[in-house]
């Protein structure tokens, strides 16, 4: 196979490198910049051009290498390039092609188009890596200019009223996905200071947002009671958050869409918004791969391999590291998934995020409450 799975992640040993390695390894390729996909001492790294700037914002100085989406680098022989996968800033497939033998691993994706990042693109391979957080036919996604209008209204509702609207997303991808959706002329749009860095990198990328402020550079408080305010999930129940005076607060989140979570979440509003594909986006990418076999990564990792194999493709699982952001972290919440099932069952990997990385989670909300 081309690749393996080892103790530091999937391995390609023909072209020895290591794809989204959870251990430091001397050469990795870098699908995306969410933590539990790309983490500190790492050798070098290999990424699409961009995602550098997340990728340096979150990680610091790091010996990075970037590639244009399709262009060709060779290892041993083995030829590597980057596709777009939908999913945030940056986010890349990664297409391995050995002595006429060609993967895919898809990372993380999602196939509905977002201004914010380079739209998911069908790679035809023998073999895909794929992932399945969202991989349940309950699943199926509201398109997003119809979440974004629920929004507005929301959003407007309060500040008619005199309330803070306090939106609870994660720091890297959801909050600028949030941001290119809303009406900006409803009222100022003040984030959190996780926030605030990964807006600039988008801007600095070419993405257009709008203006936002941090809340140390409202000088009429008077304004922040017709703000939308972005924060990662851990700023809930801080010091931080009472600065908005009678907020009325949401979630967006695909796990909006399990009954209950929205409950256990305690919050006014839950949107369906997630940057992974649904249940019909998954069935698309992978028969749009036209792969024969299929690896299913985390999330709900029995039921696509069943209903892949139902289809007559040879599928299996590949056991990983991976889930953080949206995917182990509703586990780990405590958001119990339809029927008391974890997110891909008692068996599924979770995250394993530590160190530096812990931190940098912690103020996504990628290991913690989804």
């Amino acid at each position: 196979m081309l690749l393996e799975r080892r103790a530091e992640g999937l391995y390609c040993a023909a072209g020895d490198f290591f794809v989204d390695p959870w251990r430091p390894v001397p050469r990795a390729v870098i699908t995306h910049a969410h933590a539990d996909h790309a983490r500190t001492g790492h050798g070098g790294y290999l990424a699409a051009a961009p995602a550098e700037g997340v990728l340096r914002s979150r990680l610091g100085d790091i010996r990075l290498t970037t590639v244009e989406y399709g262009e060709t680098v060779e290892s041993n022989g083995v030829r590597v390039s980057l596709h777009p996968a939908g999913h945030v800033l940056g986010s890349a497939q990664v297409r391995i092609e050995h002595r006429g033998e060609v993967w895919v691993v898809s990372g993380d994706y999602k196939v509905e188009p977002d201004p914010t990042c380079a739209p998911f693109e069908p790679v035809r391979c023998h073999t895909f890596v794929t992932e399945s957080t969202f991989g349940l036919p309950i699943y199926r996604w509201t398109p997003s200019a119809e979440v974004f209008a629920d929004v507005d209204a929301w959003w407007r509702a309060n500040a008619d009223a005199g309330r803070a609207s306090v939106m609870f997303c994660y720091a890297f991808g959801k909050a600028q996905r949030v941001l290119a959706g809303v009406d900006p002329s409803i009222g100022p749009i003040v984030c959190h200071g996780a926030v605030e860095p990964l807006n600039r990198a988008y801007r600095a990328a070419g993405v257009a947002l709008p203006p936002t402020r941090l809340v140390s550079e409202v000088a009429d408080r008077a304004e922040l009671r017709r703000a939308l305010v972005l924060a990662p999930p851990s700023a809930g129940g801080t010091t931080w958050i009472r600065r908005f005076p009678e907020p009325s607060d949401a979630f967006a989140s695909g796990w909006m869409a399990v009954r209950g979570a929205r409950r256990r979440r305690a919050v006014d509003r839950g949107f369906v918004l997630s940057d992974h594909a649904d249940w019909p986006g998954l069935q698309a990418a992978i028969g749009a791969s036209g792969a024969d076999r299929v690896f299913v990564t985390h999330g709900y990792v029995p039921v696509m391999v069943r209903w892949l194999r139902e289809q007559g493709l040879d599928a299996q699982s590949f056991e990983t590291e991976y889930g953080g952001e949206e995917g182990a972290a509703q586990t780990e919440a405590g958001d119990a998934a339809p029927s008391g099932a974890a997110p891909g069952g008692p068996d599924a990997p979770r995250a394993h995020v530590s160190g530096p990385d812990a931190a940098r989670a912690a103020t996504d909300g990628e290991a913690g409450p989804a």
